[in-house]
């Protein structure tokens, strides 16, 4: 199943920088990017079985480096499991992932989730 979050994720970077100002704030930033990316969630089913997930990362340039981009993942991951989409993102759940990156003229994040039995 293939799902689109269409919105420009903060990076590793935008997260560091956050967490060196204050960490009450940092908090509330992964809380909010979470709350953003649960939006595009609603149409997801919860998985019981473990599953794989495939991310594309569609980046408008080519300003951010690819392992700062893909950071992202930990707010999809945790999103996940807060609105009730995943039992819990460790090993048992998420058994696998891979990215593949390309560039246009949005900067978007696409799922493709594979459930394993």
């Amino acid at each position: 199943m293939k799902y689109e979050i269409d919105m420009k994720l903060p990076s590793l970077n935008d997260y560091i920088r956050v967490c060196r100002c204050n960490k009450y704030q940092a908090a509330k930033f992964k809380t909010d990017i979470e709350r953003e990316i649960g939006f595009y969630l609603m149409k997801m089913p919860k998985w019981n079985n473990p599953i794989k997930i495939h991310f594309t990362w569609i980046e408008g340039n080519k300003r951010r480096d690819l392992d700062n981009v893909c950071f992202a993942k930990k707010f999809i991951l945790d999103a996940m499991v807060r609105f009730g989409k995943l039992k819990d993102d460790n090993r048992k759940c998420v058994t696998a992932f891979t990215d593949t990156f390309e560039y246009g003229s949005t900067t978007k994040a696409i799922l493709e989730i594979e459930e394993v039995e």
